[in-house]
């Protein structure tokens, strides 16, 4: 077994039983030396946050008993709640389905048949260290993909932005060569215009002309090279410029096609978002708000809810109702910003309640932003699109 996983992991045995958590103890002690027992139902939520445990094995020997020994913990104390752990619950084989499906609907991580004994006593040990390596995986602090998603998507803006600035580039270089050929059209017809002055003899009081043909040879030579040889470089000298543009575009074309790539790819991505709110009619409301769009919905009606799914998972934003049964919305918000792991998540509040005391205080936990019920659906979608890209 990897050894930085099991040598410093703390383990937790509970139990009704002090024989039956001895020998779980021993069992698992070899590979992990830091399994602790709990057997005082007084003290278990004092042993919890006292060990803080990565895995809580329940030793009771009826499942009833292990439900109401772990709904107990989250009563008692928040430690559990936010707590990073795995609970794996042993089972007789008479209640190997129900163990089955209680892990199933989210109550327990995982079962071990451990009633009666079997001759696979690696079994168990077995199921810590796979909980001990899904601990580690959430451990480490690595961006999701709906993170990643979220930064494509901004980057994709590059494009559009590379071709608005190349074509503005390109319309500023042809108004120069437009300007260039007005400049030197306009040269070129007052000096023509004061030619033919000077032959005409309009100007006789200034100058006398002697030879027409003279002078127009002259004014000829200056314009070629006063006028339209010094322009005629100008207009060389943007040339490149364009040349410039063309080839950049030309280069990027390659990079631009994988940005979009990139993009089409990130589109494909659902960032999960986790709806809190007791009112299972809030719930179907929000479901028909945001089905036709790229999310992935979970739902929690309390805050026990709420705690068990943080715990295993880290939902890309959370939709927060602050009146819930249990605990009240901002003191979830409160205890979810002070896990680091979890302190990112944007969290938009939903209520009821427009008060400016209900407002400070859910901002003032760490919340994004608010949204009073009932729901404008434009708002809400836009509310949740702005959080999950500026998060």
């Amino acid at each position: 077994m990897n050894r930085s996983l099991t040598s410093n992991a703390s383990i937790l045995v509970a139990s009704d039983n002090k024989s039956d958590a001895d020998v779980v103890q021993r069992l698992l002690s070899t590979d992990y030396p830091n399994t602790i027992t709990t057997i005082d139902p007084d003290q278990a939520s004092a042993d919890f946050d006292q060990h803080r445990p990565e895995v809580l094995v329940l030793v009771f020997k009826e499942l009833e008993k292990s439900q109401r020994y772990y709904l107990g913990l989250y009563r008692q104390g928040c430690a559990v709640q936010l707590q990073p752990h795995r609970t794996i619950v042993l089972c007789g084989k008479d209640e190997i389905h129900h163990a089955y499906k209680l892990c199933r609907e989210g109550i327990f991580d995982d079962y071990t048949l451990f009633w009666p004994m079997t001759i696979d006593s690696s079994r168990l040990p077995m199921s810590v260290f796979l909980a001990l390596r899904e601990q580690a995986s959430l451990r480490v602090s690595t961006p999701t993909a709906a993170d990643f998603a979220a930064q494509v998507r901004r980057i994709a803006t590059l494009e559009k932005m590379l071709t608005d600035q190349l074509a503005q580039g390109d319309n500023r270089i042809d108004a120069i060569g437009q300007a260039v050929t007005y400049a030197t059209n306009h040269a070129a017809s007052a000096l023509e215009n004061f030619s033919q002055r000077l032959i005409q003899g309009n100007l006789e009081d200034i100058v006398a002309v002697k030879s027409a043909d003279k002078l127009q040879r002259e004014l000829g030579q200056l314009k070629r090279d006063a006028i339209e040889a010094p322009l005629h470089t100008l207009t060389r000298s943007v040339n490149p410029l364009k040349q410039w543009t063309n080839e950049f575009r030309e280069a990027n074309n390659t990079h631009l096609e994988s940005l979009r790539t990139l993009n089409s790819l990130a589109n494909t991505i659902q960032p999960s978002l986790l709806i809190v709110d007791d009112d299972e009619f809030q719930h179907k409301i929000i479901n028909s708000i945001l089905k036709e769009e790229s999310y992935n919905l979970m739902f929690a009606a309390k805050g026990s809810e709420v705690f068990n799914i943080v715990r295993n998972s880290r939902p890309d934003l959370i939709l927060m109702d602050i009146m819930l049964p249990d605990i009240n919305g901002v003191e979830i918000v409160k205890q979810i910003k002070a896990v680091s792991r979890l302190a990112k998540i944007p969290i938009i509040m939903i209520t009821g309640e427009s008060k400016k005391n209900f407002i400070m205080a859910s901002l003032e936990a760490g919340a994004k932003d608010i949204i009073v019920k009932p729901f404008v659906r434009d708002i809400l979608l836009e509310k949740i699109k702005y959080s999950l890209d500026n998060p």
